[in-house]
């Protein structure tokens, strides 16, 4: 990106609406801005940050009125002089203003580039401007809150600190490399280990955040099992609140696994409808039934249901086995939905007692109890205490991190080994250049226009 240039771009979302902005930025936004006007709109005395009623014409065209405020660098978005002109949202009147924005010697913004001169000129470090493309692409609450914290330097400030532990750590090895034909030690091995024992443990401590903050961010994987005509699709359905599956009689209707997003009370859920689990000679519905096992791999949470009147132990005891040879579930929530309480026709079986199983009873047809069910779902995620921790969420930050994680154990068994101190020295170098990548101290062209060019343009 040629950071030099006046740039211009439609910042609101394409279409037609009551207004639009336009963004203007650079050395010359005030220039190209004020061709837009006449005399009469007085750009050249209206202060910086004051919205200003005018109109653009081109000649004795009068294009649209309009409102501009003047931001004058660094006070200003990207840090520099800025320009944003709300016209009425005709795409028309956008495009028009943009061709005259042009003819003055604007180019069209590339996506992400306002934001990339915020980064660039000091406004935000790297994690902060990866935080706006969160928070723009946020569906819920909970992906809300986790961008905003982000966004204030929660995450900035945690690597800012293990940084600085490690440029403490550097600091002590290159003096001892300063001093080595005297061969003194200015870092003490017992502290040294201990400290890369806590802070190995904390960097841990954020490496298996990642899988919590991912699935918060994009919405929490939720399986619906069981034996065909249960009612998995009927139960999809009524959290949805829509009729997304197709619904029959008929076991076996649904071959393929159908996805989609619900948020209960600010946290985003995907739920995914799967084939029955049964043995089969129907080549098509084998086929279902693996993308059923690859639905549970992938699911933190598993609806379990089963039809409350034609249900044994026993059959449970089965599906289950047939369920574990298959797919590892030691780590997955199960829920247990006993559906068809409409029809029940006696008490319900000693299965549905189970202490140590969360069962609810409903009728997915009847619509009978499923606010139980988003409940549930609810106090999963909430008992996991993500209030109050740094939780990652960001691939980019993941990979750094796990590659922090493999030079500190390289290190310890460096010790371990009593290998030299500046072969040490050369992987305490290495974490730090991580750390320099993580918060955008050290950057690389191709890592920036990767990160921004995922923004919209606008932004």
């Amino acid at each position: 990106m040629q950071t030099f240039d006046t740039i211009c771009s439609i910042s609101t979302a394409p279409g037609i609406g009551a207004i639009a902005i336009i963004r203007v930025s650079g050395s010359e936004a005030f220039r190209v801005s004020e061709s837009l006007f006449n005399e009469s709109a007085q750009f050249g005395e209206t202060a910086p940050n004051v919205a200003k009623y005018a109109e653009i014409f081109q000649k004795e065209w009068l294009i649209d009125q309009v409102v501009f405020t003047k931001f004058k660098a660094p006070h200003s978005y990207d840090g520099e002089d800025m320009v944003e002109i709300s016209c009425h949202g005709s795409r028309f009147i956008q495009q028009k203003i943009l061709e005259l924005l042009l003819n003055s010697g604007c180019r069209l913004a590339n996506p992400g580039e306002f934001t990339m001169r915020a980064f660039l000129n000091g406004k935000m470090d790297l994690p902060q401007a990866e935080a706006i493309a969160d928070l723009i692409d946020s569906q819920s609450e909970s992906s809300h809150k986790l961008a905003i914290h982000q966004l204030k330097g929660a995450f900035s400030q945690k690597m800012n600190d293990l940084r600085q532990q490690f440029i403490e750590l550097s600091a002590l090895l290159e003096l001892e490399l300063d001093f080595s034909e005297e061969d003194v030690e200015f870092a003490d091995r017992v502290q040294f280990v201990k400290l890369l024992a806590d802070l190995k443990n904390e960097i841990l401590g954020l490496i298996e955040s990642f899988k919590l903050g991912n699935v918060l961010k994009n919405g929490i994987p939720v399986a619906i099992i069981g034996k065909p005509n249960v009612g998995k699709s009927t139960l999809l359905n009524a959290m949805l609140q829509e009729d997304r599956a197709i619904v029959s009689h008929i076991p076996g209707t649904t071959r393929d696994t159908i996805e989609d997003v619900f948020t209960i009370e600010g946290i985003s859920f995907r739920f995914i409808d799967t084939a029955g689990i049964r043995s089969s000679d129907d080549e098509i519905e084998q086929f279902g039934i693996q993308r059923t096992f690859r639905a549970i791999e992938k699911a933190d949470i598993i609806l379990y249901l089963i039809d409350i009147n034609d249900t044994s132990i026993s059959e449970i005891e089965e599906e289950m086995l047939f369920i574990q040879q298959n797919v590892d579930i030691d780590h997955k929530k199960f829920i247990f939905v006993a559906n068809k309480i409409d029809q029940l026709r006696q008490t319900p079986k000693q299965f549905l007692k189970w202490e140590d199983r969360n069962v609810v009873y409903i009728s997915a047809k009847r619509q009978v109890n499923i606010d139980e069910i988003g409940e549930l779902l609810v106090k999963f995620v909430q008992g996991r205490n993500i209030s109050d921790n740094l939780l990652l969420t960001n691939a980019r930050h993941y990979d750094l991190m796990s590659k922090i994680r493999e030079d500190i154990e390289h290190i310890e068994q460096g010790l371990q080994e009593k290998v030299p101190t500046d072969l040490i020295a050369i992987d305490v170098r290495d974490i730090l250049e991580k750390f320099g990548l993580l918060t955008g101290t050290i950057t690389d062209d191709d890592i920036l226009n990767t990160i921004f060019g995922k923004f919209c343009i606008g932004k």
